[in-house]
This record gives structure tokens, C-alpha cells and sequence, in this order.
């Protein structure tokens, strides 16, 4: 239908518009539902963008179960990062990997900064970004619930690691306009 293929198009351009000011990306996927075609979808535009990309496979609640996340390599983002972002489990080592990722801060450059380097974190309903981002920061900042929908726009949070300044953007997970229910969400996807 015509509202369907305007809604796809103003959340491709709500998407596109937080990977063209990220610096760099975080693709979060749900390792223990492995690859779906959504994850397909958004690992197909961010390597488009052509900015580094962290694929970064949530939800590895126990160590000894990293197995299934080899299974991501297929979306040709690389090695996934096992993380758990309820047990906080693999965040300071993604940390680590944002920080490889960033060009060298330059003389003068980066300490007038009021926003600091942007780092989007995209992927479809359900997989963990607002958990992640919150395991992140160390602390609750972001409202997170069981039920899809619950981020309902782009969320901007600050955070402070290894002497820099970061801006971690939380975005709305992106799901196919035939999936979307309810006004409130058609509101928040197509903004």
C-alpha cells in the first residue's frame, strides 16, 4: 500500500540520517534468535555507509555459549563481539573496540567538543540497544522493557572512556512497515 511504502521510506531516512552523523556504528543482533532477514537488511545499509561497523551479538548470557554467534559472519560485518548487556558481560571490551575505531584526536581538537564522538546503535525491535547502552553507561539511563516499540525516537546519552567524550545514539529498532502496530509506533518510526 501507499502508507506502507511512505513509512518504509521515512525510516530508511530516519536511519540513514543517525549513520550519516555517527562516527561509528553498532549493529545489535539477538544471538540467541541468530541471523533473521531484518539483520540482513540493516547489515546491508551500514555497509553502504562505508563508516566502521562493530557487529555486536547480545544477549550471550553464559560465556561457554558463543558458539551461535559465529553464524552472524554471514552479514559480512566481520567478527561479531559477544556481549551481554544484562550481565554487563563484553561491554568494556566493546568499549575497547570503539575507541580503536576513532581517529586520533588531534591538538585542540575534541576538548571544546560539547557533543563528542557519535556512535549510533542500530538493529531491529528486541535485540538489546537500550539494555546495551545502558551497560555502557553502568547505569539505568534508558527506559527498558520486553515489549518491541519501547524506544520511540533517537535517544542522545553522554558518556565519558578513556579521555574522550561520546555521544551514544539509541535509536528505534527498525522493523518492516507490515510489523508495525498502533498509531504511537507509526508515529515514532516514520520520525
Amino acid at each position: 500500500s501507499g502508507k506502507a511504502e511512505a513509512l518504509l521510506a521515512d525510516v530508511r531516512r530516519q536511519t540513514l540520517r543517525a549513520i550519516e552523523e555517527a562516527d561509528v556504528l553498532l549493529m545489535v543482533v539477538d544471538a540467541r534468535a541468530g541471523p533473521l532477514p531484518e539483520d540482513t537488511e540493516v547489515a546491508a545499509v551500514l555497509r553502504e555507509a562505508r563508516k566502521p561497523v562493530l557487529l555486536v551479538a547480545n544477549k550471550v548470557d553464559d560465556p561457554k555459549h558463543t558458539t551461535a554467534i559465529y553464524e552472524f559472519h554471514a552479514l559480512g560485518l566481520g567478527e561479531p563481539l559477544a556481549v551481554s548487556a544484562r550481565h554487563g558481560l563484553g561491554t568494556g571490551d566493546l568499549l575497547d573496540e570503539v575507541v580503536v575505531l576513532l581517529p586520533e584526536v588531534g591538538e585542540g581538537e575534541g576538548e571544546g567538543e560539547a557533543t563528542g564522538t557519535r556512535v549510533a546503535v542500530v538493529g531491529r525491535p528486541n535485540v538489546g540497544k537500550s539494555s546495551l547502552v545502558n551497560a555502557l553507561l553502568g547505569e539505568e539511563r534508558v527506559v527498558v522493557a520486553a515489549s518491541p516499540g519501547t524506544t520511540r525516537d533517537a535517544v542522545d546519552t553522554h558518556l565519558e572512556f578513556g579521555g574522550r567524550s561520546f555521544v551514544l545514539v539509541d535509536t528505534a529498532g527498525l522493523r518492516r512497515p507490515s510489523r508495525v502496530d498502533g498509531a504511537i509506533e507509526r508515529y515514532s518510526v516514520s520520525r
